[in-house]
């Protein structure tokens, strides 16, 4: 089949804004109301990653992952740090798991380590690998919370990368095989789970401008490894519905962009279409029209013909799913025909682009109060990526499955945090998924990142998300005043009308 003639039913995912420039409601305009109380039965929690908190990278089989690789290359990681020990949830995960029930949590999003089930990402799973998880799961279980498993948060086992990776169609069938691994270890006790988290991650910033595991440059190769990312979704769908009980919720988590012009000019217009394609149709076309979107594959037909495209591996992506996970940090400014600011799209600065056949594209700092990322604060594009989705794909529920800032937090000689910034921003956040229920919109769940400070990938340790603080010398868990105001929040399901920080 020749993807270029199979023409998508619809060609946006989450539509360009073409409303002015640098446009958004912000509660900050917005007169205080009363409380705002959240439907019955609206998931809370919080979410965390493998490779960034379990730690014990070589113990009980498992074997390395590209992660692990990266870490050790020169020059990739800030100060030359690694996951090898994180937070040390391997070891700590009772007293974490009583801490998110002394917090009022309902739910909790953790990822599953390809490396730790299968070492080679081929054969039969690591029996210590996969009672990890059974271990984890039985704890929240007995605690009252949700367990919520990711199979795949970044962490690629480094035998399947020193074959290919996912440019590579092999990694994606190697993919399903590990989910049905997985589902049969925990489906009679995980009721949620996601296949991929954030696989433009996965494939642009590891294989487009190399800031990010594998630390591959190849333009075509991160357009490949898209579509197997795609496939590999696909693949884990099927293994999935084999094995879990039909009560059980399948889904998919993308970092769906808030794409914005600078101006409302039509050179600006056409950037926000060209980084929509690249961003969220690569992914939303294929999964929900069963099709790559024509000006996409026009965008990019001077790099590939999309040949790796293969007959029935798009009816295969477009498997139905129960929900869509959306991960929401910071709105995408851009520009055609201006100079832009490196870094400005969120994304560690690179000599290398991550937009295939866009790279002329300006990326722009939008004005306002900022993170420790340099990411500006503003709800405004949750609530306005949220109608989006809505209007473009109606009756389609969604789960916020990571929101969240990063701030320069410390313990105070008292041994408290006090993050007022973190609360202000996740109440503004969490408002603009009031609203978007308000609207319409079948918002199911929220899950704050992260539960606990932890490695930040390419940032090592020097950028802390939790809720929980973690002194990385002695694994001290203090949970900062969010936590508690978070915890008051997901116990009564009530907004309160200020954010009280």
């Amino acid at each position: 089949m020749n993807p270029v003639q199979n023409q998508p039913r619809s060609t946006t995912g989450t539509r360009p804004r073409n409303d002015g420039p640098l446009t958004g409601d912000t509660p900050e305009n917005q007169p205080a109301g009363p409380d705002r109380r959240f439907p019955t039965g609206f998931l809370w929690g919080a979410a965390t990653a493998a490779y960034q908190v379990e730690g014990a990278a070589a113990e009980d089989g498992r074997g390395p992952s590209i992660w692990d690789t990266f870490c050790r290359t020169p020059g990739k990681v800030r100060n030359g740090d690694n996951g090898d020990t994180a937070v040390d949830h391997y070891h700590r995960y009772r007293d974490d798991v009583a801490l998110m029930a002394e917090l009022g949590l309902g739910a909790y999003r953790f990822s599953v380590s390809w490396p730790r089930v299968q070492p080679t990402g081929r054969g039969p799973a690591v029996p210590a690998g996969l009672d990890f998880y059974q271990r984890l799961t039985d704890e929240l279980l007995a605690h009252g919370i949700t367990p919520v498993a990711t199979l795949y948060h970044w962490d690629l086992p480094q035998a399947l990368q020193d074959a290919g990776g996912w440019p590579e169609r092999d990694t994606a069938e190697r993919f399903g095989e590990y989910a049905a691994l997985v589902a049969e270890a925990l489906g009679d006790r995980v009721p949620i789970w996601t296949t991929l988290n954030e696989p433009w991650c996965s494939a642009f910033l590891g294989y487009g401008s190399g800031v990010h595991a594998p630390g591959h440059t190849d333009p075509v190769a991160a357009l490949r490894a898209a579509h197997h990312l795609n496939l590999a979704h696909g693949r884990a769908v099927s293994a999935l519905r084999a094995a879990l009980p039909a009560t059980a919720q399948v889904s998919i988590t993308h970092n769906l962009h808030e794409v914005r012009p600078l101006t409302d000019s039509a050179g600006d217009a056409d950037a926000v279409r060209r980084i929509d394609a690249l961003s969220n149709r690569v992914f939303t076309g294929p999964l929900f029209d069963g099709a790559y979107p024509q000006d996409l594959l026009s965008d990019t037909a001077a790099l590939t013909d999309w040949a790796f495209v293969q007959d029935g591996d798009l009816a295969c992506v477009s498997a139905p799913i129960d929900f869509l996970g959306v991960n929401y940090y910071v709105p995408t400014v851009v520009s055609s025909g201006l100079t832009g600011e490196r870094g400005a799209d969120g994304h560690l600065p690179s000599d290398h682009s991550p937009w295939p056949g866009s790279d002329h594209v300006a990326f722009h700092r939008p004005p306002g109060e900022q993170t420790a990322m340099g990411w500006v604060v503003d709800p405004s594009g949750l609530h306005d990526l949220l109608r989006r989705v809505h209007r473009d794909r109606p009756g389609l529920p969604l789960m916020i499955t990571e929101n969240g800032a990063a701030f320069d937090d410390y313990v105070t000689p008292e041994g408290a945090v006090h993050d007022p910034e973190r609360i202000r921003y996740l109440h503004g956040h969490l408002d603009a998924v009031h609203r978007a229920i308000e609207d319409g919109v079948d918002v199911r769940g929220y899950f704050q990142w992260s539960l606990l400070d932890n490695f930040e990938w390419a940032y090592g340790y020097g950028k802390r998300f939790g809720m929980v603080y973690v002194d990385y010398l002695t694994q001290r868990r203090v949970p900062k005043a969010s936590a508690r105001w978070y915890s008051e929040v997901a116990r009564t399901g009530v907004l309160p009308a200020v954010d009280q920080g």
